[in-house]
């Protein structure tokens, strides 16, 4: 017979996990929604408000939603209140909070790819294809030239060890896709030149970035690199987006022809998600990103004569769902290490001074980076590659985890993607502003 108590305790803390997963899916809400009222208001990208929200909740403000992996208490307050609803004590409460954390990294990763799903859906092959020289071009200097700015200062002017200088220089790399496609898809900007330019050099930059992963995780391992797995994963990452293009052509008229055989509601809908999750599952059996799968499902959809209908139906769950995703980077940025009166940080704050510089340095110099017949706004493509966001933070946790980083390189990482993430939508807007008159937004964000 089950020990009662256990029983018990078993559904106090199942009640103490549904309050605090619907408490914080409240919070998130709320608290995004007013800010980002307030960026409207200032004429800003929503988005800002979206990561401000994070950082009132998160691990630098009141600690209501913290992610396991930050290692920073949940509020004393929030762990007594919880206690108190569902009769557990405090080590058990924090143990939950933990367990039920992942039902929001589940909400947010769909909402990332709902998110890149409608950027794909949104973008014209053919005016994608066209700008594609320029994509290549953008996305290798934004790639190699912060690589080696990076790396290269961080061990001739500050004596850092080469394993760590390496891992650090890579963290430079990354684009966020995410932080990028939404702010252009705002500002109504996607389907502009430059929007193109820099969400095809984004695509790249993921592809690089996870062939970069794999070699410095490689290499912090045992030290060697094995250029077999290395060059297995860069096919498969050319083969899945040429596959992705040649498909557009064939697999946008046969979604027309299930759609018109479909009679049950909300048909549309569950077609596109259907060819979104399928897209995510072979580019992660592969050995790829999910999410450059959902970039790639939204091109594959983008010549179905319903394109408009399909981005109407899904629109709505990424301004529901992205907003988790958006709010929880947020929760992840530790801004103490900004506080110069703590002696312990000041080494890392010349180090993230010298980071951040290289990093903004290295991916506006992307801008110049191709030949143009078309007039081209360059520093609006260099700008639009500067957010790190949450691919810079997962560069940062596993290097942490790894244990290859000092505190001080991990402060000066946290504040290199802090500083891209939050410089690069308020710089959009000022750049933008002089040539949105008569533009319209996209209904995206």
């Amino acid at each position: 017979m089950p020990d009662l108590p256990l029983m018990v305790t078993g559904h106090a803390a199942g009640e103490a996990a549904n309050l605090l997963v619907a408490g914080r899916f409240l919070l998130i809400f709320l608290t995004a929604r007013l800010f980002a009222e307030g960026m409207v208001r200032w004429r800003l990208p929503t988005i800002l408000g979206e990561l401000l929200a994070g950082v009132l909740l998160g691990v630098s403000g009141l600690r209501l939603v913290v992610p396991p992996e930050s290692g920073v208490p949940l509020s004393p307050w929030l762990v007594t209140q919880l206690g108190f609803l569902s009769d557990l004590a405090p080590d058990q409460v924090l143990a939950v909070a933990d367990e039920s954390f992942p039902a929001l990294q589940v909400v947010a990763s769909l909402g990332l790819y709902a998110l890149l799903f409608v950027t794909g859906l949104e973008s014209d092959l053919d005016e994608l294809i066209a700008v594609g020289g320029q994509a290549v071009s953008v996305a290798c200097t934004g790639v190699v030239l912060p690589f080696l700015l990076g790396t290269g200062g961080l061990m001739l002017l500050f004596h850092v060890d080469p394993v760590p200088a390496v891992f650090a220089g890579a963290s430079m790399t990354a684009t966020s896709i995410g932080i990028t496609a939404s702010v252009f898809a705002e500002l109504g900007m996607l389907r502009r030149r430059e929007g193109l330019i820099v969400i095809g050099a984004a695509v790249l930059d993921d592809i690089l970035g996870i062939v970069i992963l794999a070699v410095v995780v490689a290499f912090a391992g045992d030290g060697s690199l094995t250029p077999g797995p290395i060059l297995q994963l860069v096919a498969a990452a050319l083969v899945f987006v040429l596959a992705a293009i040649a498909l557009s052509r064939r697999i946008g008229p046969a979604f027309d022809r299930l759609i018109d055989v479909l009679k049950a509601p909300g048909e549309l809908v569950v077609a596109a998600f259907v060819v979104l999750f399928v897209a995510c599952f072979t580019a992660t059996a592969i050995g790829l990103e999910a999410a450059l799968g959902a970039f790639a499902a939204g091109l594959i959809l983008s010549n179905s004569s319903r394109r408009e209908a399909i981005r109407d139906a899904v629109t709505p769950v990424v301004s529901l769902f992205a907003t988790v995703f958006f709010v929880l980077i947020g929760t992840a940025m530790d801004l103490s290490v900004l506080d110069p009166t703590d002696p312990t940080n000041r080494s890392g704050l010349l180090v993230a001074l010298f980071l951040l510089l290289a990093a903004i340095v290295g991916k506006l110099a992307s801008g110049w980076s191709f030949v143009s017949r078309e007039p081209t706004d360059r520093l609006l493509v260099g700008v639009g590659m500067l957010p790190r966001g949450e691919v810079g933070l997962i560069f940062l946790g596993l290097g942490t985890a790894a244990g290859l980083l000092s505190p001080a390189l991990e402060a000066a990482i946290l504040l290199m993607v802090i500083g891209t993430t939050f410089l690069a939508p308020l710089l959009l807007r000022l750049l933008a502003s002089p040539s949105m008159a008569g533009a319209q937004p996209s209904p995206l964000r």
